[in-house]
């Protein structure tokens, strides 16, 4: 730039230059003219130059400008290029984490479906064995119901057994000799009535169970206080409520109560007996052939090990 405003000032020197050369033969006045006419021809053309040099100056800071405008827009274009890059990777990587996504919801979808067909089977399992303890629970209830329900006539049909097994006189309800309160079962061994009466459960809540069994012995004064009734009366119970009772043995003014099970019939029965091997026995009075009879809770119940049922027995010469 600063080479061509140096040209156009040496190209216009030498204009002027030339002209003088050329017109200087002419008369003073005439070239005295062309001096002035030459003189603000160069004035002009300054002022021209000046102006072309401005334009140029002004020309050369928009170059300049274009140049960082240029040099901007590379910047831009490189900056433009990395944020595609970027861009594209982003993409990519977008759409793998959305492939892994869709893999994950399918993995989730698929275990919430094994986890929901799991818990349905495990419902299902639970409402059977609920079903199942429920119907044993109440087949059980039942058994016990009927047990219970038949527990009288077992007992029953069990101290007739006894009593036909060993030559020993049984005394039906009907056929007790007092009247109005007669107990369910009674033997007869040498003119005393020993007394069997079996109690049970009038439901499935054992929880009374016991305050029933202690009013019961306190009701069977009605059968001791006759003369001919043994004061040692037996209540027989289903031997699967055993383990709501806590006493088995009530000593109640002048009688004495043993609360006993179905098995426990024949050894009680066969111990009380052996009254009539004593040689005198016949002799004796109901009071004097009274037995002492002992028993521990352990008699109660069949399959203990240390059942214990003593008799003794007193004779006085």
């Amino acid at each position: 730039m600063d080479f061509i405003i140096i040209f156009l000032l040496v190209a216009l020197l030498g204009f002027v230059a030339l002209q003088f050369f050329t017109k200087r033969e002419t008369p003073d006045n005439h070239l005295q003219t062309e001096l002035e006419e030459a003189k603000t021809e160069l004035i002009k053309r300054g002022e021209s130059l000046n102006q072309s040099t401005q334009e140029i100056a002004l020309l050369k800071t928009k170059t300049e400008e274009f140049d960082q405008v240029k040099s901007e827009r590379i910047q831009l274009s490189e900056r433009l290029k990395n944020v595609e890059q970027e861009r594209n990777l982003l993409k990519d990587e977008n759409t793998r984490l959305k492939k892994e996504e869709e893999n994950r919801n399918e993995t989730l979808h698929r275990s919430i479906e094994k986890t929901t067909t799991l818990q349905e089977s495990l419902e299902k399992e639970k409402e059977r064995l609920n079903d199942e303890r429920v119907k044993e629970t109440e087949e059980r209830l039942e058994n016990m119901k009927r047990q219970w329900g038949a527990h009288e006539k077992e007992v029953e049909n069990h101290l007739q057994i006894i009593c036909r097994n060993h030559v020993i006189k049984y005394i039906s309800q009907e056929n007790f000799p007092h009247p109005r309160n007669k107990p369910d079962n009674s033997i007869e061994i040498m003119d005393q009535l020993i007394v069997f009466d079996a109690k049970s459960p009038a439901n499935d809540d054992l929880s009374n169970f016991p305050k029933y069994i202690k009013l019961q012995t306190e009701n069977l004064k009605k059968y001791a206080k006759h003369e001919d009734v043994k004061n040692d009366l037996f209540l027989v119970v289903p031997s699967n409520t055993l383990h709501t009772i806590k006493e088995f043995v009530y000593n109640i003014g002048d009688y004495n109560v043993y609360i006993i099970t179905k098995d426990a019939l024949e050894p009680i029965i066969l111990s009380l007996k052996k009254i009539e091997q004593y040689e005198f026995a016949d002799k004796l009075s109901p009071e004097e052939r009274d037995v002492g009879f002992k028993c521990s809770d352990n008699c109660a119940h069949p399959k203990k090990k240390k059942r214990e049922v003593v008799v003794f027995y007193e004779i006085y010469f």
